[in-house]
């Protein structure tokens, strides 16, 4: 049996970046950002991916940097297509183009791993019983927005996700973003949206804005800030931090992972794709703070 520090289990995206009218096709969603990242850091991750055939030569990526790909063959290849202006980067319209399909027990092989991380692009992806059953498998991290970012036509829209408070008593990490955070608590201080989430079972709150990211752990709250000399490589910035959190809590404290989530998100959102940076840079960096 495999032995893997992390894995990742989420639809592999064909997205569509599109800035000032100019667009481009780029590889994207969670296991894509998330499983460099978590490589780079020096751990061993492998990924379930559903995605078309077609679309299989996108995964050598990955497998180029030695990470260890479960290619599910899907019917179509999830896709979102991010609209921006280049005067601001924060802000997009996001339109879902494509679904990868629904995961089932049988998709995910019986490795024995860690911890395990979900990172569904929108809803539909993983249902209550799924995460439950991988909850039982190893700690388990999540993002909130694969069960409440929902597609509606042409729009990708927050929905309640009704089986919310069953869902949540499986989940060790827990990613939301501000926006996300204030929808589901009705909460606008993030801190009181945190010990809300946190309330409902979820023992680390890892919440994102497009300051920084601030974690609640015990009682207690770490924050880092983002500080990118630009945003071109803004797509991914959550998938980045998130994994990157995980990865460190594998062996460091809840202060310590959150501080390199902060920085190595800071290079990501520089640069294009996933961070390939290197992990001792970081240490150095973090060193003079």
């Amino acid at each position: 049996m495999a032995d893997f520090d992390i894995l990742m289990i989420g639809n592999f995206a064909k997205d569509k970046l599109i800035v000032d009218g100019v667009e481009e096709i780029a590889s994207g969603g969670g296991v894509y950002y998330g499983s460099v990242v978590i490589k780079r850091l020096g751990l061993n991750v492998a990924v379930v991916t559903r995605l078309h055939p077609d679309d299989f030569p996108r995964l050598e990526e990955l497998q180029q940097e030695g990470i260890r790909v479960f290619p599910i063959p899907a019917d179509g290849t999830s896709g979102i297509a991010n609209y921006y202006q280049s005067s601001d980067m924060e802000r997009r319209i996001c339109i879902p183009i494509g679904f990868g399909g629904r995961y089932s027990l049988d998709d995910i092989p019986n490795l024995n791993v860690k911890a395990i991380q979900l990172t569904p692009l929108f809803s539909g992806e993983v249902d209550l019983d799924l995460l439950r059953q991988l909850s039982r498998r190893a700690p388990l991290g999540m993002d909130i927005q694969g069960f409440v970012r929902v597609p509606v036509g042409n729009d990708l829209v927050f929905q309640p996700w009704a089986e919310m408070e069953q869902g949540l008593k499986s989940v060790t990490w827990l990613k939301v973003d501000r926006a996300e955070a204030e929808f589901l608590t009705g909460e606008s201080d993030l801190q009181q949206a945190a010990r809300a989430l946190s309330e409902m079972g979820p023992r680390e709150i890892v919440l994102t804005q497009s300051s920084g990211v601030t974690v609640f752990v015990d009682g207690n709250f770490y924050s880092a800030p983002f500080t990118p000399r630009s945003l071109a490589g803004r797509t991914g910035r959550g998938d980045t931090c998130f994994s990157t959190y995980i990865a460190m809590r594998q062996q460091e404290d809840p202060a310590t992972a959150c501080r390199w989530a902060g920085m190595i998100t800071s290079q990501k959102q520089e640069t294009p794709g996933p961070w390939k940076g290197n992990p001792d840079e970081i240490r150095e960096l973090l060193s003079r703070i």
